[in-house]
Parts: structure tokens; sequence; C-alpha cells
């Protein structure tokens, strides 16, 4: 057939290609055996020279020339044996060879036998370079990559989402109110009703001005919160009869104030003065930015939370006060913090900052203008939980004006997160801080479980900062022992409404 005489040909080829080798090995073997033969001859005719030589010398010794001859004789004997050697390798090779090119020539001979080679050879390179292409996508190094970073991508994504879900669960827990304080103020407030005819305690003008006692503000609408501060710091305090606490709460709450403190009166001459909200006619709309925000519907602004910024207006007769937050626990006497030189400044406070954290980059907006402007993002941030004032010098640098004036520019919630307090008194007061001596206030206890104990022990305030607050079931056990050793648990509503304690 035409179309099988070139893989023919290519066969004969082949074959003779296998002869023209086999010749070759033949050929190179005959010119191994006459270099032997010519180098035998060279030595034979080398050494009749020498004998030759050596007739018109002297006579050397017999056994001499017997050594030498027999070296040279073991020395040609052991090339010959070299070449054989060599030979018989050559002559493996050489049949190996032969047996490879007769297995390539059959094979050969059996694929021009056959019909669809060309064909079965396409589908088979078409197969390889496939598979090739599949290999290269399934290890292209820079599509993994890419499809990691994706993964990584969505991973933090889902990471971003549980962390802001379990914020605002922590927040609803924390700031929600618990059944059994709801059961206690409902409690309080039924007997209030129940017992008009009750008398309730109510603290002179002349001790709520008295500028030789010592003078605490609490607002909080957290009856038992407030008992436990009142009790901390009463029993740790060398002179009682001189603490007088100014307890500011929500009208809803006053009733349920007064009856407990009826029940439970400070000890050791302690002074309790009850106030509501609604006693402070200067806190309306037209004066405060604070009361026109939540009357327009901001939600997250408390005004028992902002009190604070309005104490000169609260206490007119007062020059100095210390507010103390209701989630603290006093565990020494606060007679020393009154006396506290504040060196011309408004606040006394602890300082939070250490290394790059707790600094004002963390809680105000630095990339408005104003605040990049008036503010240094590295400068240390103080908390809020045992503050001294200096009310003198509170009016006199106008405090509550500045702080009307970021509140105001805030109203979008530009300068800061609106649902916390710390941004506005940080502004307000930037530059009128006196920083206090640490153990004077130890923080963390309501999300820290790493507080060490000897913090503890040395502290003078603790405070339960955070969202694992003391009366929640989530607070950390291993500090709640710290708070409920203040607790009235003897009282009656207290057994009423089932707290854990």
């Amino acid at each position: 057939m035409a179309g099988g005489r070139p893989t023919t040909t290519t066969t004969m080829s082949a074959l003779g290609s296998t002869s023209t080798s086999t010749s070759t090995k033949h050929k190179h073997k005959q010119r191994v055996l006459l270099s032997l033969l010519a180098t035998l001859v060279f030595l034979v005719a080398a050494s009749v020279l020498l004998s030759t030589k050596t007739q018109t010398q002297p006579q050397p010794q017999p056994l001499l020339r017997l050594h030498l001859l027999r070296r040279q004789a073991s020395d040609h004997a052991a090339l010959v044996s070299a070449y054989a050697a060599y030979s018989r390798r050559l002559k493996i090779d050489a049949s190996r060879q032969v047996r490879l090119f007769s297995s390539l020539a059959s094979s050969l001979a059996d694929l021009a036998s056959r019909s669809d080679v060309d064909k079965e050879a396409k589908d088979r390179v078409k197969l390889a370079r496939q598979l090739v292409s599949e290999s290269k996508e399934a290890f292209d190094t820079q599509l993994k990559i890419h499809k990691l970073r994706d993964t990584i991508f969505s991973v933090h994504q889902h990471l971003h989402r549980a962390r802001k879900l379990g914020d605002l669960s922590s927040r609803i827990a924390a700031s929600s109110t618990p059944k059994s304080l709801h059961c206690l103020a409902m409690r309080l407030m039924e007997h209030r009703i129940s017992h008009p005819q009750d008398a309730f305690p109510s603290t002179p003008a002349s001790l709520a001005s008295d500028l030789s006692l010592y003078h605490y503000a609490i607002f909080s609408d957290n009856i038992i919160a407030v008992s436990v501060v009142l009790n901390s710091v009463i029993r740790n305090a060398a002179h009682p009869s001189r603490h007088v606490f100014h307890v500011v709460t929500d009208p809803m709450y006053l009733p349920a104030m007064q009856v407990w403190f009826a029940k439970q009166p400070p000890t050791a001459g302690a002074h309790v003065d009850l106030h509501s909200t609604a006693e402070y006619t200067f806190l309306n709309a037209s004066y405060s930015p604070v009361i026109r925000q939540i009357e327009t519907g901001n939600q997250e602004l408390s005004l028992l939370h902002y009190l604070r910024f309005y104490l000169p207006e609260i206490f007119p007769k007062l020059k100095r006060i210390i507010l103390l937050e209701d989630d603290v626990v006093v565990q020494k006497d606060l007679a020393e913090l009154w006396t506290v030189n504040l060196q011309g400044n408004v606040n006394g406070a602890v300082e939070m900052c250490f290394g790059g954290f707790r600094r004002y980059n963390r809680y105000l907006n630095f990339t408005n203008q104003m605040v990049k402007e008036r503010f240094s993002p590295r400068a240390c941030a103080w908390a809020y939980g045992v503050n001294v004032f200096d009310l003198q010098a509170w009016r006199t640098e106008q405090c509550t004006e500045q702080f009307h004036q970021y509140q105001q520019m805030n109203e979008d919630g530009l300068l800061w997160k609106p649902d916390t307090v710390l941004p506005a008194g940080l502004m307000t007061f930037y530059t009128t801080t006196k920083p206090l001596e640490k153990s004077w206030h130890v923080m963390g206890l309501g999300y820290n479980p790493s507080v060490s104990p000897e913090e503890i022990r040395k502290a003078a305030v603790l405070h339960f900062n955070g969202n694992m607050k003391p009366w929640l079931d989530v607070a950390m056990n291993q500090y709640k022992q710290l708070w409920t050793k203040y607790v009235d648990s003897d009282m009656e509503f207290l057994q009423l409404c089932n707290f854990g304690l």
C-alpha cells in the first residue's frame, strides 16, 4: 500500500542503522587488538636495544636485570587484562543495544501495520495537553494566593460581625434592668403607696451645704448599687458622720429610693440627700443641649449620665465634691482624697493610658478638623469612677459652657460616639485635669479577669466598669464577693425578689 511504504522504509533504516553499529563495534575490537600487538612489538624492540647498548658497558648484576624484566612483563600483563575486560564490557553493551534496536524495530513494524496510528497519536497529544492545562490550574500559585486571601477576608468579616453582635449583646445585658432589680423597685413603690404616712429621710439644708463635711455626688436609678456605694464608704471611713451623700435619681425611682433609705438608713451618723432630676429647673431645652437632643428623640443619651457636667449648678454652695459612679466599691477612707491638692485644676482623676493604649485617639474622631486642632491624639485619657472636682475652678474655667459647645457640635455624632460620656469629659477637662495616684482607682473588674490580687488589696476604690456588673448573672465570680459583702442582705425586699447574692 502507498500509505505503508514510508513506515517500512523507516523500519529498514532502523535495521540498517543497527547492523552498521554492530560492524562499528567489531572494527573497534580489531583496533584494540592491533594496538596491543604494536605495544608488545615496541616493548620487545626496546628491550633488545637496551640489551645491545648495555654490552658496551660493564655487566650489571643478573638479578637486577631479571627483576626489571619481570616487572615489565607484569605491567604488560595487567594492561592486556584491562583491555580484555574493557573489550568484554563493550561486547555486552553492543549486544544490549542490538536487542534494544531489534525491539524498537519490532514495535515500529507493529505500528506500521495499524491504520489509525496518526489519529491515536493526535488524541493522545490532545489528552496530554489537557492534563497539563488542568495541572497548571490546580497548582497555580497566584490563583491559590487569591483564593486564600478571599477566604481570609471572608473569615475576618464573619469574625467582625460576631464581635459586633457580642458587644451588642453585652451592652443589652448591661443596660437592661434585671428581673430582680425591677422586682425590688416595684416592691418599694408598692410599700410607698400603701404606707403614705411613713416618714422618709431628708437632709437639712445646712448639712447639704456645710463646707466642713465631705460631700459625694451619685447619679443613679440602681437602688441596690447606690446602697453598696454608701455602705462601702461608711464602713471604711474614720469619721462616718462627716460624710454626706447627694443621690440624684430619675423621678420614677425617687419614691423607691426613699423607702429603701427609710428602711436602711446610713449607719454611724452619715447622711444621705435624695433628689430627682425634676427638681432642677435649669435642666431645660433652652439651656442644655443634652435635654434638647433627648427631646428630639436621641435614645442614646441618658440624662443621669450627663448630670456630671452640671455639678456647679446642682450644688451652687459647695466648693469641692467627689463624684462616685454607682458601680464602685470603696475599700479605704476617702477623707484623704478630699484634701488632695489639685493645683488649680478642675478635675482630679486617675489616668488609664499605658503604652499606646487608652489615649485620646481611641475616644475622639481626629479626622474632624476642630478635634485635630484642639487636642493631641497622644494625650493620656483618664477615667470616670472616682473624681474630685474643684467647683470654684470649674466656674472660673466655664467648663459647663465648654461642654455645651462640644455637645452641640456632636449632635450628629461626628466628634465621638454619643452612647458614652467619657469623650465629652476628655474634651471639657482637657487642660484642667490633675492625675491622681493609681491606687485611688483600680478599674476593669467588670471585664478584665486578670486584675492582680495585689492591686485589688491596695486599691482605695474598685471599679466594676464593663458589662459584667456585680449585680448581674454574668458577673465574674472572682470579684463578686468584693461587692456582695456590702449588700444589706437582711433587707426583706431583697429576699422577696430572689437576689442571687
